[in-house]
């Protein structure tokens, strides 16, 4: 408490707008006592009729009458005293005589009309409140936003040399390997000087958000063992013109006195997009922000031992001058793992925890086709804390199954929900269809696994799996997709005589891959031509194409969509004694393996 209330007067001192805030808040402090001590409960006037009777029994002594706010103090001869109000329109002996009291009683009573001096108090008052308050306010735009010199004060995680080596990162090796130059030239940059070559000035991580971009950078500073500065986009972003650009500079200044070492910005898209002419507000700010980065960037020679290292999922978006030659000469795509990284990823997360002898990180793997680091680091976790709360000595394959289940769903098992008979029916056929349509269309994944237990929104869910990593996605194989996600609708229509909104994902998915085949892919009969969703000022802009053109893309999607529901509406037709045997199968047993399901078909 004592450290706090120092650093706090420590900024005041340094500050004349700290020192002009402190004083105004002191005043506003002052003000406020003052206030409170001259509160008191308000006094009830007594009513004017009460007033005349003690006149007329003799028992006023004293009148004051203050002609400003009407309040009149009667002054009793017993020593007490009350106040009244009376009608400002008219004077107070004349209401006197009004209410009953007498003419000869008037003149032997001592009335005094007196000049209140309650309204300078008041006015006094709220010139003090006024100062208060914006003693107050200053204080805490201060407090907010560090006040002007906000760039120069702004703390950065600085100084310290991360733990984490190139051995701590798995399942990017290629992209690793890029980046063993920047710390051959952070240790001794002597090498690069004889060889006459410069390392570049700022190095560009893209990839996915996840894919251990920023875990890569750490390494980076942990293998040369020199300081990591880090911070983000948004850190640089304000409302106040020239506050990012300060912040900059601060940073960069701080970064040269500590060379050799690394400067980390986390989604630099947020402060590197391009500039729009015409911007204003904000917009005039984030682009005084990315100038001064340019120059930043441009200030500092290669001998420096200052390297930038940058991260985002939206290079597109950034400005043409910041990814150019010269700022960020290396871009360094940082992919998602495949089967084989992500074993080592797997490798990486359990070595200090407890795996039961029959678990194989290999099956794991290959049942997250897709997934990046950080979703394998959550799955371990998951999978560590179910075992806990199992009561397991050690994680089990089914601990394993279940954290993978619920990363890919989104939620846990609920065995204990109620349902009706014929809505279990319902989720069983539908489900069957899917599999079965799966199983037997060409170009198809593997159905590994059926059940009809809920998960979150879901009744039930088919998982099936590519075999293998795929780098590109062909026209058969997405058209299988589709097809395999018509099955639970055709199978409601077919074995239960109604449809329900259980294909309500499965349509928007099979919707969104039937515009990226048309409008993104050139996979249709309305050409080569590609639409891109606009984005940002182009959203704005006038349509690139007319009328006709948009209605020939929805007939292409809508076609898309029809063909392969056809195709789907065949195959349950043609075996539906198949459908039969897993449907009974989910009902009886409500999960079903691959094995089983491929004894079935």
């Amino acid at each position: 408490m004592k450290q706090s209330v120092t650093q706090i007067l420590d900024f005041f001192k340094k500050h004349k707008y700290g020192r002009m805030s402190l004083v105004l808040l002191l005043i506003g402090l002052v003000a406020f006592g003052a206030v409170l001590s001259r509160a008191k409960p308000p006094e009830k006037p007594i009513p004017l009729s009460q007033v005349a009777s003690a006149i007329t029994a003799g028992k006023v002594a004293k009148v004051e009458d203050s002609q400003d706010s009407g309040i009149t103090t009667i002054y009793y001869k017993d020593g007490k005293q009350s106040r009244t109000r009376r009608d400002q329109t008219a004077p107070f002996l004349e209401q006197m005589q009004l209410l009953g009291v007498s003419n000869s009683q008037l003149p032997k009573l001592h009335y005094e009309i007196v000049e209140t001096s309650t309204l300078t108090g008041e006015k006094t008052m709220n010139v003090f409140v006024s100062v208060a308050m914006l003693g107050l306010l200053g204080f805490a735009m201060f407090r907010l936003t560090g006040g002007p010199m906000a760039g120069i004060r702004k703390k950065y995680t600085e100084g310290d040399v991360p733990n984490l080596t190139f051995h701590d990162v798995a399942g990017i090796d290629e992209s690793r390997e890029e980046l063993v130059d920047i710390v051959t030239f952070l240790k001794d940059n002597s090498l690069y000087e004889r060889m006459g070559a410069r390392m570049p000035r700022g190095v560009l991580l893209v990839g996915d958000p996840g894919t251990g971009k920023t875990l890569l950078a750490k390494a980076i500073a942990g293998e040369a063992g020199v300081p990591f500065f880090t911070t983000s986009g948004s850190e640089f972003v304000e409302v106040f013109v020239g506050v990012g650009a300060s912040r900059v500079r601060s940073l960069f200044k701080k970064a040269r006195a500590k060379a050799p070492c690394i400067i980390f910005i986390d989604e630099i898209d947020a402060a590197g997009r391009k500039r729009n002419a015409g911007g204003g507000g904000s917009e005039m700010e984030q682009d005084q922000t990315l100038n001064q980065l340019l120059v930043e960037m441009d200030g500092f020679a290669a001998t420096d031992g200052v390297v930038v290292i940058g991260a985002t999922n939206r290079v597109d978006v950034l400005d043409p001058a910041l990814t150019r030659p010269g700022r960020f000469d290396r871009h360094v795509n940082v992919p998602r793992p495949d089967v084989k990284g992500r074993l080592e990823i797997l490798k990486v997360h359990v070595k200090d925890r407890r795996l039961a002898p029959d678990v194989n990180l290999m099956d794991v793997a290959k049942s997250t086709p897709g997934l990046v680091g950080a979703d394998l680091a959550s799955i371990i976790n998951e999978a560590a804390i179910l075992a806990v709360r199992r009561e397991h000595d050690v994680i089990t394959v089914q601990d394993f199954q279940e954290a993978v289940e619920k990363n890919l769903t989104g939620s846990v098992q609920q065995k204990s929900r109620v349902m009706k008979e014929d809505e279990r029916r319902t989720i069983a056929y539908h489900e069957a269809g899917h599999a079965v349509v799966m199983h037997v269309t060409p170009h198809s994944d593997p159905v590994y696994k059926i059940t009809i237990i809920p998960r979150g929104q879901m009744g039930g869910f088919t998982m099936s799996l590519p075999e293998q990593d795929r780098l590109l996605m062909s026209k058969n194989q997405i058209l299988a997709r589709i097809t395999g996600l018509m099955g639970g609708r055709v199978a409601e229509e077919l074995f239960c005589d109604d449809i329900t909104s259980g294909a309500s994902s499965d349509l928007k998915v099979a919707t969104q891959l039937a515009e990226e085949m048309v409008m993104r892919l050139g996979m249709s009969v309305t050409g080569l031509r590609v639409f891109n969703q606009p984005e940002g000022f182009e959203a704005l802009s006038s349509p690139r194409a007319g009328q006709k053109t948009f209605e020939a893309l929805d007939e292409a999607i809508n076609h898309i969509l029809d063909e392969c529901y056809n195709e789907a509406k065949r195959i349950v037709t043609e075996k539906r004694e198949a459908m039969e045997r897993v449907t009974q199968s989910l009902l009886l047993q409500e999960t079903l393996t691959r094995e089983e399901f491929v004894a079935l078909m």
